[in-house]
């Protein structure tokens, strides 16, 4: 601070430092790790954040004896453009249920991170045997239910390894929450240790929402986007049989001639016909997020007028810049999105129980994911018309 000591008015110029930015696109990866290089480093159970792959190599080590996924998974998503993620290492044991709730206890205050990979639920699939969902399906609805009651977070959940459409389709079934997606099938790559083999495909897509998410913005379906250090998928799915997974709830990932691997659908695991998109539900949930930490800064506020024009304004702020993105759907942000909080909102009644209530309201836009064009062909020429 500076000192002045003749009296008058003196003007200091102060750039005040910026709020911090509401990253989306930041998974948490739980899985096994060498249990050598983790009791060194002291990280078990302890989330880790890593900007860079060769940070999880260093603080990991190699894969664990009992093998595993978690490695690969997170090498795939700084191939596919994430720039931070999360690492929880679990307790190599004999009880995968209560060590993955373990895990997710251990981030349950980690407001960072908005997505959730657990690609060493896997662990032990045998390729030359047909899966037993009911294996998998536990510990993958745990993560959906921990989701729920978190708040703010989305899965991205691997299909069996199989190449049956009806074990996926099981899978699918015992599967049910609105923040989470199935993917399948798996990807085939070159592991640690240079050799092909295959791993499920988070991770890479995890790398894929996060691209999206940089480049457009988490409204944008994380579909039609290519995974990058992949040499091929397990499966070669026939467009009758993406059809048919499709319609049920399971995403895609496609081997387009031409076109690379590409994640091929974005649909949840929801049983709501409120919140069939990923996109939607990933709008709502950032919403959320932002609202919890905006309104943290106002507890013990005086509840006036004046607080519920300050929540009005900057609420309103936050939704229209979403609008500009193309988040919400309307001509107009005023058919978009609405924000009320007043005298309406707040009778005497809830101000003396000490609470201020805010409504808001959302249109939510929803991806094109099915694109029609019609080619007429007329006595005066063929032109080209959008389907009505």
């Amino acid at each position: 601070m500076t000192v002045h000591r003749t009296p008058g008015v003196y003007l200091e110029h102060v750039v005040p430092p910026p709020q911090p930015v509401l990253l989306t696109g930041v998974p948490v990866f739980l899985g096994y790790a060498d249990e050598a290089t983790v009791e060194e480093h002291e990280v078990l159970g302890v989330p880790q954040r890593l900007t860079l792959w060769p940070q999880f190599e260093e603080r990991f080590g190699p894969p664990p004896r009992k093998g595993g996924y978690l490695g690969p998974a997170v090498r795939g998503f700084f191939e596919n453009g994430g720039s931070l993620c999360y690492v929880v290492a679990l307790q190599d044991g004999d009880a995968p249920l209560d060590e993955l709730i373990d895990g997710l206890a251990a981030v349950a205050d980690l407001d960072a991170a908005d997505l959730v990979c657990a690609p060493d639920v896997m662990r032990g699939a045998d390729p030359n045997e047909e899966p037993d969902p009911d294996r998998f399906a536990p510990l993958q609805q745990a993560i959906l239910d921990d989701c729920r009651t978190t708040g703010g977070r989305f899965a991205i959940l691997d299909a069996v390894l199989t190449s049956e459409k009806e074990t996926v389709k099981t899978q699918r079934g015992k599967l049910t929450g609105d923040d989470g997606a199935l993917y399948h099938p798996w990807l085939r790559i070159t592991d640690l240790a240079g050799k092909p083999a295959h791993v499920p495909p988070c991770g890479h897509v995890a790398g894929a929402y996060a691209r999206s998410d940089q480049r457009v913005g988490v409204h944008k379906a994380p579909a039609n986007e290519v995974i990058e250090g992949a040499l091929d998928v397990r499966v070669d799915l026939d467009p009758a049989m993406v059809a048919e997974l499709y319609e049920r709830g399971v995403n895609c990932l496609r081997a387009l001639p031409g076109r690379g691997i590409r994640v091929w659908g974005a649909r949840t695991l929801s049983d709501d016909a409120a919140w069939p998109h990923v996109g939607g539900r990933r709008v709502l949930l950032t919403v959320g997020r932002w609202l919890e930490r905006f309104m943290t800064g106002l507890a013990h506020e005086p509840n006036d007028v004046r607080l519920w024009v300050r929540i009005s304004r900057e609420v309103a702020a936050y939704l229209d810049g979403l609008f500009a993105r193309g988040a919400l759907e309307g001509r107009a942000p005023e058919e978009a999105f609405f924000v009320k909080c007043d005298g309406e909102t707040n009778p005497p009644e809830v101000r003396a129980a000490g609470q201020v209530v805010t409504q808001v309201g959302l249109a939510l836009a929803a991806p094109a994911e099915f694109v029609v064009v019609r080619v007429i062909a007329g006595a005066s020429g063929v032109s080209v018309s959008p389907a009505p």
